[in-house]
């Protein structure tokens, strides 16, 4: 599954949904204060696979964590940290369950989405770029999950 922590931008919401339909993710929890899925803007962008896509609000972090441990997924938060491991590493050996965490634009994730991740997971980047946009981000992210997941469609 998709968490999106605090997303406003509803153009990067729409175009999250898509890539969480076209890669395969099985659903997308947003937090209290991401834009809502369903405005016109998202629908728009997302080429109406909001309409698609199972999705639900989360409750706050606080509740939500205990509910996700308890379904069995692992929480990955994509963020830039010293600590943090390549998604190429990451994606290698994924656990069976995984909720792929995408913070807000600048901010990116709170420190509670962090402290409550099982891992923190970075997109190696080149030539002095230091991130992606986050709907690029979660595209990669998703990607590179199915990738090691499922056989090719060629």
């Amino acid at each position: 599954v998709v968490v999106l922590e605090d997303i406003v931008d509803h153009t990067n919401v729409g175009a999250i949904f898509r890539a969480v339909a076209g890669l395969g993710a099985d659903a997308v929890l947003v937090t209290p204060r991401c834009a809502d899925p369903l405005y016109r803007r998202s629908v728009r962008v997302s080429m109406g696979t909001v309409l698609q896509v199972p999705w639900t609000r989360l409750p706050e972090w606080d509740a939500a964590v205990p509910l996700l441990h308890d379904a069995g997924f692992d929480i990955a938060a994509l963020a830039l940290a010293d600590d943090a491991v390549t998604l190429d590493a990451y994606s290698a050996h994924p656990p069976e369950r995984v909720a792929l965490v995408f913070g807000a634009e600048g901010d990116g994730l709170s420190r509670r989405a962090l402290a409550a991740a099982d891992t923190v997971v970075t997109i190696p980047m080149l030539h002095g770029v230091d991130s992606l946009n986050v709907a690029s981000a979660s595209a990669v992210a998703l990607w590179a999950l199915r990738a090691r997941s499922q056989p090719s469609h060629e």
